[in-house]
């Protein structure tokens, strides 16, 4: 089988231990988590037994390992993650609020996490990937918009395909250059993995019906549009459907998006229809919001069936 690689941050997230907790005042904080939304993504998809990698960079430090220890325990081959012996690993501090958001305080821009490089190696396995996913959260840069753009058009000229989740953050979106990007990297997606308010915007469209058909006239064959605790929808040009989410108690939600396109991705790579697909990508999705940790849910294929098993027999109880 063929593999799915992404490329970006790889970094430890600091998270704030209660909610409304600021930043300007002294608090606690757990952590640190390996974190990083690229290397979550790539992180399940290898705990669903589908050849994974990710081009990324960590520093030299105790971070670092942290990150790729999580990485390889689970399966994800790291020979394309690069050591950085005079920068430190990227750091994310987050907080939450009572209404659900989240604020972000990132490192990444001047610390191991963008020193990442397209090698002459990394190019090669790039020519014969299944799957090159794009975060957008990784596009925090220029010079990552122009490794980016080179490593869609090798995928592209060697039959692979590109997955997209746009994953805006408002901290991320200072240089209009940057989101500008995302619309040139939807004209070149196979697989797009929105939110609502993000297809909107990519597609400047302000009717549902009207934005997926301008994403789909562009040449993307499948959208899995993500509304969180309330399911997420498919369409392609012969089908859609709904899936609704599993109802479980939410403790943390860093990462689940993540975690949900990574499982789909995975999926269809190993054979598995739209439908389930998404079965299991939502399942994935209630695993990871279950646990405290961007990672700490990543579940195996066996252990979410078990999930789906045991969430359909407590509902027939009732």
């Amino acid at each position: 089988m063929k593999e799915v690689i992404t490329l970006g941050e790889i970094l430890v997230e600091i998270m704030a231990k209660k909610t409304n907790q600021l930043f300007i005042e002294a608090g606690e904080f757990l952590g640190p988590y390996p974190s990083g939304a690229p290397a979550i993504f790539i992180n399940q998809v290898a705990k669903m037994k589908v050849p994974a990698s990710i081009i990324g960079s960590v520093g030299d430090d105790d971070f670092g390992k942290v990150c790729l220890k999580r990485l390889i325990d689970n399966g994800v081959n790291t020979s394309l993650i690069g050591v950085n012996s005079e920068l430190p690993t990227g750091t994310a501090f987050v907080r939450y609020q009572s209404n659900g958001s989240r604020d972000f305080i990132f490192n990444i821009r001047h610390s191991a996490s963008a020193a990442f490089e397209l090698t002459d190696i990394a190019k090669e396995r790039l020519s014969t990937c299944a799957v090159l996913h794009v975060m957008g959260s990784s596009i925090f840069s220029h010079d990552v918009i122009h490794m980016m753009r080179a490593a869609i058009e090798i995928v592209k000229n060697n039959g692979g395909k590109i997955s997209f989740d746009p994953n805006v953050r408002k901290e991320l979106l200072g240089d209009s250059a940057l989101f500008a990007f995302f619309k040139e990297v939807l004209a070149k997606t196979d697989i797009f993995l929105p939110s609502g308010e993000e297809l909107f915007a990519l597609t400047n469209k302000q009717i549902l019906e009207d934005a997926v058909e301008s994403a789909l006239e562009l040449g993307v064959s499948e959208i899995v549009l993500k509304q969180g605790s309330d399911g997420c929808a498919f369409y392609s040009h012969n089908d859609y459907f709904f899936m609704p989410s599993f109802s479980v108690e939410e403790i943390d939600a860093t990462g689940a998006g993540d975690t949900f396109g990574a499982t789909y991705i995975a999926c269809r790579e190993l054979g598995y229809s739209p439908e389930k697909s998404l079965g299991l990508a939502n399942a994935s999705g209630a695993m990871a919001v279950s646990h405290w940790g961007p990672m700490e849910g990543a579940s195996s294929e066996e252990e979410l069936n078990k999930f789906i098993d045991t969430f359909t027999e407590s509902l027939e109880e009732i």
